[in-house]
This record gives structure tokens, C-alpha cells and sequence, in this order.
């Protein structure tokens, strides 16, 4: 029972929440990245280059020629996918630059919470004592 208790400490630890929110929203941001990558920003880079489909770029590796990568799949066909290796490759680098957006906007936001000037200290008993004297010996 013990360590049915200590497993619940740390899963509820804020820092593992944290953690795990953060996993869960990176996955969905990496779907998200793929589906910009493979439906949005590689057909018209396919379509200037020529009608060219990076998905289905492939070489096989042996005899045999297969008019799609489905079909060299389907014959067990071994093969170099590398237009869905130019695929990866770009999702890695939108997902990079992305992750590097954040960290910059968020050191920026930090770099001006720590440039912002402290409130001055409030003015000590001496200091008041010494305004308050001040004061009245020039209204006297």
C-alpha cells in the first residue's frame, strides 16, 4: 500500500502534470506540423518542381520496378523512402523554428520583467521624521 501511495505523490506532482500537458500538446502540435508540411507546403513545392509527389519518392533496393511505393510495399519490395524522409525533414525544421519562436518570445518577456525597475524602498522612520521637520520649519 506504501508504494501505491508514493506513486501518487509523484504523479501528482506539479512538474510531472506539467510535463505530461506538455507531451500531450506536442503530440497533437506534431500532427498539426505534419498535416501544414504534407497537405499545405509540399504539393505546391511538388507542383513548381514539376508534378512531383515527395511522398511517394522511393528507390528500390534490388530487382523489380514498381509504379508507386504502395505497390513496392504490397510486393514486400525492400525500399529508400526518401521523399517521406524530405517530408520528415521539414517537419522536424517548421517544428524547431517553432520551438525556437517560443523560447525566444518567452526569454524577451523574461529579459523585460527583470529590466523593469524595482519600486523604490519606502522611506525610513529617520527619513520621514527628518520631511516631517522639514516641512514645518518652512510653513513656520
Amino acid at each position: 500500500m506504501g508504494m501505491l501511495k508514493e506513486f501518487k505523490e509523484f504523479a501528482m506532482r506539479g512538474n510531472v502534470m506539467d510535463m505530461a500537458i506538455g507531451i500531450i500538446i506536442g503530440g497533437a502540435f506534431g500532427k498539426i506540423v505534419t498535416s501544414l508540411v504534407n497537405d499545405v507546403i509540399m504539393p505546391p513545392i511538388g507542383k513548381i518542381m514539376g508534378n512531383v509527389d515527395f511522398s511517394s519518392l522511393f528507390v528500390v533496393i534490388g530487382q523489380g520496378e514498381y509504379p508507386s511505393l504502395a505497390a513496392a510495399k504490397a510486393a514486400g519490395a525492400a525500399t529508400i523512402n526518401y521523399g517521406e524522409f524530405i517530408n520528415t525533414i521539414v517537419n522536424f525544421l517548421i517544428i524547431a523554428f517553432s520551438i525556437f519562436m517560443v523560447v525566444k518570445v518567452m526569454n524577451a518577456a523574461k529579459k523585460k520583467e527583470e529590466a523593469a525597475p524595482a519600486a523604490p524602498p519606502p522611506p525610513s522612520g529617520e527619513e520621514r521624521l527628518l520631511t516631517e521637520i522639514r516641512d514645518l520649519l518652512k510653513r513656520g
